[in-house]
Order: structure tokens, then C-alpha cells, then sequence
């Protein structure tokens, strides 16, 4: 463990240690001399040399104490990093302390946590999906490069990202075999599909309508009703249950079409359709020569997504493909990546980058310490001692 100053040039707020050595200088105990007329004819002797003297040495030692921790807070000290030495091993959720300790024999490590904040193992950590992959990459930034590192993790790891995490340390991987949950994977909701449509001979509907009835054909059977497609003109209200909007109509948007979108939407326009920015936001959808049909960006709560074509075959022969349907809906609710696998395919690869180690703020013990501080030198500077050794 390593300390730190986020803000150095705060340390110049030491000078301010002046201010209290002058105080004790200029305040000191005034002594007014006593003429002894027996003294007068007495020769005079030489006078001592006069030195330093600082009054009531124990306040200035407190105050100049509660300046500097003043500095130092203002510096921003922060540690970094945890004690190297010794070797850690972390459990991911999903195992049992028991099982954890007996699988490996490591009395003289320090038994964590896989989970936030890394606790010790014999506390317990709240249920849910842990995000393991990030997890192990704070780790191994927070750890001394020198410290030996094991993770334990069931059959089947949950909280995963998109690819296996690359780290700085080589990790001993250990799988404890646990028993495999069957994974329910529930259907996809039933949506509605509403089109408003300035033209009621737009090429698109008839194909917009062929998609609509193919989430009808694949929706449960207890959602088949939702499944449908609200197709209308422009003047037609969206409804209250409405998720996706395709708008085929040239200018600009309407007021409440953009509220709607702010409020959580997601809309797909016409590429007649006029909307600042959409020409810059990041592409959503390529033909197979890599073209542009489809860009998009966020807005508000919802997204804005665009057609860079014309909705009709001449120009998007993408229209003709089986799959439109299929993909038409990634447009609106793109598929999000596994967040699970198997362990041993996900097992840490080395030659990870060398992450700024994890910053610890010391600001609230220091701001601490200056408060006690500050009560303890009001404490000495009023106490009545002082007034009668005054």
C-alpha cells in the first residue's frame, strides 16, 4: 500500500504554521520590573543573552498539529493499492464456505469474496449476479503485483461480459463442481408495433404489416392479441402502450412525438423524416456490401434511430429477406450478450494492461482528526488553568 496527494499544491498551506509561532511570540506574559532601592549601588552585571522564548508550549504544539492536518486535507491524500505479501484467495457466489475450504489448502491466505468490496469469507454477501468480470480486473489493479492470486468459481459463471477478462497476473483457476440450475429463458415480451404513415400508399406498410403478423405467429399464445401492429395516419394518437413507433412521414418531428421519445420510446423514421444529429450517430444496421441503412442515438430516456433509403424494395432490398422481421425487431430490442458461461472457458488470459492501481480517499479519517483536533485546542485555549497561569 502506497500513499498519495491528488492536489499537492495544497501542502502550501503550511507557511500558514507562521501564524501561530508569531501569536505566542507577541502574546507573551507581560513582566513589568520592581525597583529595590537596596539594589541601586549594587555594580551592574553584565545582562544575560536574551533568548527564544515560546509561551504556553503545549497550545502552540496543537494548533501548529491542527494546521498541518489542514494542509495535508487540502493536499488530498488518498492510499492506493493493498498489501502485497500474501497470497489471496477469492470464492465467486455460488460456493459454499465448506466446499471453498476444502477444496483448496491455504490456511495462510486471506480468504475473500468475489463480490464488491471483496469481503472476507466469513461474512456473507448478498444474493444476486455479482459482475465477476469486473470484479477480477479491480482485483488485480488493487492487488501488489507480487501477490499470489486463486480464484475459486462454480461449474457455470454468472456476471460475465462480453469477452474473457485479460489480467497483469497469472491466476490459479480453480472450478469447484457444483450443480447446474436449469436456466429458464423467458419469452420474449409481447410488443406492439405502431406505424403512423403520411401516404396511405407507402410501399413500407405492406411489409411493416408482414412483420407485425410474424411476431403474431411466434408470440405465446396468451400474448398473440398484443402482438399486433397499430397502423394509422399521423393524427392518430400513439397510445399508451406503445414501445416502438416506425414514422413515415417527411419534415420535421412533432412536438409530442419527440416527448414521447424523451419519456422512453424508441422510434424508426423515414428517411424523409428530419431530425438533427441522426446523420452522425453511430450506424445500427449494414447491408451485406457494408453499407449504411439504419444509424441512430439517444435521446432523453429513448432512441432515435433513422432509414439512410427509402422503405421500399427498389431501394432496400432487405425488405424481400425472410429474416426482415427478425431483424426489424434487433433494431428496436437488440439482443443483449450471455452474461453466463462455463468456467472453464472463461478463465483469465495474462498480458492484461497495467490499470492505475484503485485509489482509497483519506479525506473522511483526516477531516476526522481535524475536528478532535480543533475541539481539543478550544478545549486548552479556554480551560480556566490558563487564565490563572496567566
Amino acid at each position: 500500500m502506497s500513499l498519495g496527494l491528488l492536489l499537492p499544491s495544497g501542502l502550501l498551506a503550511l507557511f500558514a504554521l507562521l501564524l501561530p509561532l508569531l501569536l505566542h511570540l507577541t502574546r507573551r506574559t507581560a513582566r513589568q520590573p520592581t525597583v529595590f532601592a537596596a539594589l541601586r549601588w549594587l555594580q551592574e552585571s553584565q545582562r544575560p543573552k536574551r533568548r527564544v522564548l515560546f509561551d504556553e508550549l503545549p497550545l502552540l504544539a496543537l494548533r501548529l498539529l491542527l494546521l498541518a492536518a489542514l494542509a495535508v486535507l487540502l493536499a488530498q491524500p488518498v492510499s492506493s493499492g493493498m498489501a502485497g505479501g500474501r497470497a489471496w484467495v477469492v470464492v465467486a457466489p455460488g460456493i459454499e464456505r465448506a466446499e471453498a475450504r476444502a477444496a483448496l489448502d491455504a490456511p495462510d491466505a486471506a480468504w475473500h469474496w468475489l463480490a464488491p468490496g471483496f469481503p472476507r469469507l466469513d461474512r456473507d454477501v448478498a444474493a444476486g449476479t455479482q459482475p465477476t468480470s469486473s470484479l477480477l480486473r479491480e482485483l488485480d489493479a488493487a492487488l501488489a503485483h507480487d501477490t499470489e492470486l486463486t480464484v475459486l468459481v462454480p461449474t457455470r459463471l454468472a456476471g460475465l461480459d462480453a469477452e474473457r477478462p485479460a489480467l497483469r497476473r497469472k491466476v490459479d483457476w480453480r472450478i469447484v463442481e457444483t450443480e447446474i440450475s436449469p436456466s429458464s429463458t423467458a419469452p420474449p415480451p409481447p410488443v406492439q408495433l405502431v406505424v403512423r404513415y403520411e401516404l396511405a400508399d407507402d410501399p413500407g406498410l405492406s411489409y411493416l404489416r408482414a412483420a407485425a403478423a410474424a411476431w403474431h405467429a411466434a408470440a405465446p399464445a396468451s400474448a398473440a392479441n398484443q402482438a399486433r401492429a397499430d397502423i394509422a395516419p399521423t393524427s392518430e394518437p400513439l397510445g399508451p402502450h406503445a414501445r416502438w413507433l416506425v414514422w413515415l412521414a417527411p419534415g420535421a418531428l412533432p412536438t409530442h412525438v419527440r416527448a414521447w421519445i424523451e419519456a422512453g420510446g424508441t422510434a424508426l423514421l423515414s428517411a424523409t423524416s428530419q431530425f438533427p444529429g441522426t446523420a452522425t450517430g453511430a450506424v445500427s444496421w449494414r447491408d451485406a456490401q457494408g453499407g449504411v441503412i439504419v444509424r441512430g442515438r439517444a435521446l432523453g430516456n429513448g432512441r432515435v434511430l433513422q432509414l439512410t433509403r427509402e422503405l421500399a424494395p427498389h431501394a432496400l432490398p432487405e425488405l424481400l429477406d425472410p429474416a426482415f422481421p427478425d431483424r426489424l425487431r434487433a433494431l428496436f430490442d437488440p439482443p443483449s450478450p450471455p452474461q453466463s458461461a462455463f468456467a472453464r472457458t472463461h478463465a483469465p488470459r495474462t498480458g492484461g494492461p497495467a490499470l492505475p492501481p484503485v485509489r482509497h480517499p483519506l479525506q473522511p479519517w483526516l477531516a476526522l482528526l481535524v475536528a478532535l483536533l480543533f475541539l481539543l485546542e478550544r478545549w486548552l485555549a479556554t480551560s480556566p488553568r490558563r487564565e490563572h497561569a496567566t
